[in-house]
């Protein structure tokens, strides 16, 4: 009896195991502050006691003034969740290889990204092949769709393209690009459009569909050539954090618009169609697009 009595005594006398909300102590999520917001978080207080209730914790925001201070913030510990772009995500998970992505948003008509496309009128650039002697149009240097990202997946084909080949039009804007096709001015064209989980194009939306509302004939257009999905940007966790913190994230984030649109609204206001789960390998083409930025720079 005393020593099932002292067994008791020291059981009850050993510290509880921390519990991980402990650990942590305030979960903090950084995002980017809009152009012109300052530090402000429309419906912030709203968004606050969502994440609250979902974790079981303290819960604050920290609004970084851009991505490079929100990837310096997470890739440090300050904060343990970052609302990135596709590109901002892969320089943060090069940077210091301790993120994940948990979600990602997609559209209505169930796009989770986009793609570059290589578009011709009229037969005039017969294939990849001939791009050299031809006159080709591309969005600005600092473009995603138009430009960053065809320049990336041409040359992991192994095509010879680069930034200042002579046979790239740089044109003022992507609507310019377009609008340099239409006109004439180009024989092809690098857009975009937005696609889904599959790969396959959307029904909505990119070069293509604004080219045929310019007035082009649908028969005129032709894609020669398309890249791998860029993802849209992800919702990102550091990778050392509580599986159940990760799990009670994830399930409150895919449910959210349909449980409670109103804040998914005020979380996503680009894409309207949810949050759908996301992994390391859907931002390959995001990190082949930094590597290749970062290589040039060298």
């Amino acid at each position: 009896m005393c020593a099932a009595a002292l067994a008791t005594f020291g059981a009850a006398s050993w510290p509880a195991r921390a519990d991980w909300r402990d650990d942590i102590g305030t979960f903090r999520i950084g995002i980017v502050a809009e152009p012109g917001g300052g530090n402000t978080v429309p419906g912030l207080a709203r968004l606050t006691d969502a994440y609250a209730n979902a974790l079981g914790m303290k819960v604050e925001f920290v609004v970084a003034r851009d991505y490079a201070a929100l990837i310096e913030a997470q890739a440090s510990g300050r904060v343990q969740y970052a609302v990135y772009s596709a590109l901002a995500y892969a320089t943060a998970s090069e940077r210091c290889g301790c993120v994940e992505p948990l979600v990602a948003p997609i559209d209505a008509d169930g796009a989770v990204g986009i793609r570059s496309v290589l578009v011709t009128r009229d037969g005039k650039v017969p294939d990849l092949a001939a791009l050299a002697s031809h006159r080709i149009a591309i969005a600005p240097d600092d473009n995603v769709g138009g430009s960053l990202l065809p320049l990336s997946a041409l040359s992991a084909e192994g095509v010879k393209i680069a930034r200042d080949s002579p046979f790239l039009v740089r044109a003022a804007s992507a609507t310019a690009a377009e609008m340099m096709l239409a006109g004439g001015e180009a024989d092809a064209l690098f857009g975009w459009e937005p696609a889904g989980a599959d790969g396959q194009p959307s029904h909505s939306g990119g070069s293509v569909a604004r080219l045929e509302a310019a007035g082009l004939p649908e028969a005129s257009l032709r894609v020669l050539w398309s890249s791998g999905l860029l993802r849209y940007g992800p919702h990102a966790v550091r990778s050392d954090l509580e599986p159940e913190a990760k799990r009670r994230l994830t399930v409150f984030l895919t449910s959210l618009r349909s449980q409670t649109p109103d804040v998914y609204d005020l979380l996503e206001r680009a894409h309207s169609g949810g949050f759908g789960q996301a992994a390391q390998k859907d931002y390959a083409m995001a990190v082949a697009i930094v590597r290749q930025e970062t290589a040039g720079q060298e």
